[in-house]
């Protein structure tokens, strides 16, 4: 009985980083993706098509303001701030003219790559407040995952009380 008690305390564990990953899918799917192809337009038409995507899904999802993080206010997590700058990198776009020149749309675009892609130790990414694919419900995944966390300690013990363990 222990040892299904102990299976069971596994379960919400499993469920939580299922969801999370399954966030994760969809929110690069319909934003984060979206971002990427942005940057890497070649044509300011390109850019625009792909930033009038994810400014929409930004909007529909509610994603205008506040914080992801979930003790205190840091400004990479501020969504406020990221979706302004995207919403300006949109307008920017929007203003170029047949008359502009092709030295002012390379230089644009330049910017714009700059603007929604950071450098790290494996590549580039797009540039968004971390853990934006769970906003606006990151307090109650943060709750839910030490919850399942601490629940999967409690049956991993109970599981692991019911080996015999002379036989090693």
């Amino acid at each position: 009985m222990r040892g299904i008690l102990g299976v069971i305390l596994c379960l919400p564990i499993l469920f939580w980083g299922g969801l999370r990953i399954y966030k994760s899918v969809v929110y690069g799917i319909d934003c984060g993706g979206h971002i990427k192809r942005a940057a890497d337009a070649n044509t300011v038409q390109l850019a625009t098509q792909e930033l009038k995507t994810v400014i929409a899904y930004l909007e529909r999802e509610g994603m205008t303001s506040g914080y992801t993080s979930i003790l205190y206010r840091t400004p990479d997590a501020d969504v406020g701030f990221w979706y302004t700058n995207l919403k300006s990198c949109l307008e920017e776009l929007e203003k170029i003219t047949p008359e502009t020149t092709q030295l002012e749309r390379s230089n644009l675009l330049l910017k714009l790559r700059e603007t929604l892609l950071d450098k790290g130790d494996s590549g580039e990414s797009a540039t968004e407040p971390p853990g934006i694919s769970v906003y606006p419900n990151n307090v109650g995944y943060c709750f839910f995952g030490t919850l399942s966390t601490i629940l999967a300690l409690v049956g991993a013990i109970l599981f692991v009380t019911l080996i015999d363990w002379d036989w090693i």
